[in-house]
């Protein structure tokens, strides 16, 4: 759903037609629908289709394309969390790239604790955005700090794990080696 809602989010901006002297505009989409449906539902009226149901349709498929772009940005803004600005984009940048290392680690294993880690990196980096979204950095530079904070504790816990675990994995390592080799025939001198 991130992933999709990212891609709605970050289309082209929408097209806008002036309306002359009315300070309003119209979104070159809605107007091609506005334009396909009349050119439909006159096709459509020569047809024998009566005006009492053509009439309707060309009036509401605009007003639906309209209603319908304007529901996918609101819930697509649900999902994701826009920040502008040099210096919040910064901050954000930095706490990604400390959740991208929980991230990487906990795709190379299955352990529950790697996986957990990254998942609540993604909810520190989540309310780090909504923060900054919402606040500037000297407003939220308490909240923001202590994300950071969070991020880098989770980070060292990872590695942490990810050497004990290596070290533990080489001790097995060996002793299954040493349980495989051949012992060798022991001499008895009498």
């Amino acid at each position: 759903m991130q992933r999709l809602t990212l891609c709605w989010l970050t289309r082209r901006p929408a097209q806008r037609i002036a309306l002359g002297s009315i300070p309003a505009s119209l979104r070159l989409s809605v107007a091609a629908v506005a334009l396909i449906s009349l050119l439909t539902g006159l096709c459509a009226a020569n047809h024998g289709i009566p005006a009492d149901v053509v009439l309707p349709v060309i009036l509401l498929a605009p007003l639906l394309a309209q209603w319908l772009l304007g529901w996918l940005d609101a819930r697509a803004r649900e999902h994701v969390r826009t920040v502008e600005g040099d210096a919040p984009c910064r901050y954000l940048q930095r706490l990604a790239a400390l959740h991208a290392d929980l991230v990487e680690a906990a795709a190379s294993s299955d352990r529950y604790e790697l996986n957990r880690s990254a998942e609540i990196g993604q909810h520190l980096l989540w309310d780090a955005a909504s923060l900054l979204h919402t606040q500037d950095t000297r407003a939220a530079s308490d909240a923001l700090i202590a994300c950071e904070r969070l991020l880098l504790h989770l980070v060292d816990q990872v590695t942490q794990t990810i050497e004990c675990t290596a070290s533990e994995d080489g001790a097995a390592d060996a002793d299954q080696t040493r349980a495989r080799r051949p012992t060798p025939p022991s001499t008895h001198h009498s």
